[in-house]
């Protein structure tokens, strides 16, 4: 039986995959947050850990290291609603073993607890998102960190506050 570290800090979605995950044989246990992924990492020693990459207002990815070290052996994963070809080369250069995006299915986690998972297969060119996708989910991304403070999320991103409300206005890209 696989032992898993699932680290989600959305409850009703690291529930349902924890109970997924359960009935296809594996033992899972679950934490929230930084601090209790680490004591469970600890006290459990699993043997693949599967890390949110936002966890509530911290990053996910501080952690790979931190687990890496002190589980060797342990197959992490990275799970993220937030995908980009940067963060994920940058955490398997952190020491991770897999990279998936949300809405990930059990089957996939599974597949990449397993060995089996996404990072052995090259993406389509036709699979990664558009620049103007991009641009628009970050500019969510930055705009939720704010409160959904148009002002202040126009001075993170460096625009000027009409040139937000502009591309806010638009639909998002498709692709």
């Amino acid at each position: 039986m696989t032992q898993v570290l699932l680290i989600e800090d959305d409850d009703s979605f690291r529930t349902t995959l924890a109970m997924a995950l359960k009935r296809r044989g594996c033992e899972v246990f679950q934490a929230a947050d930084a601090a209790s992924a680490l004591i469970h990492a600890r006290a459990s020693m699993p043997g693949a850990i599967v890390l949110d990459m936002r966890l509530g207002s911290s990053n996910g990815m501080l952690l790979i290291s931190e687990l890496r070290h002190l589980l060797p052996q342990v197959r992490l994963i990275i799970l993220t609603g937030y995908g980009s070809i940067p963060s994920a080369l940058e955490s398997v250069r952190l020491g991770a073993d897999d990279y998936l995006l949300k809405p990930a299915s059990a089957d996939q986690v599974l597949a990449a607890i397993l060995g089996k998972g996404s990072s052995q297969v090259a993406p389509m060119e036709s699979d990664l998102p558009s620049l103007a996708r991009l641009e628009w989910e970050h500019i969510q991304r930055v705009l939720h960190d704010h409160d959904g403070n148009i002002s202040h999320a126009a001075a993170a991103l460096g625009i000027d506050r009409r040139t937000l409300q502009r591309k806010l206005g638009k639909m998002p890209p498709l692709d």
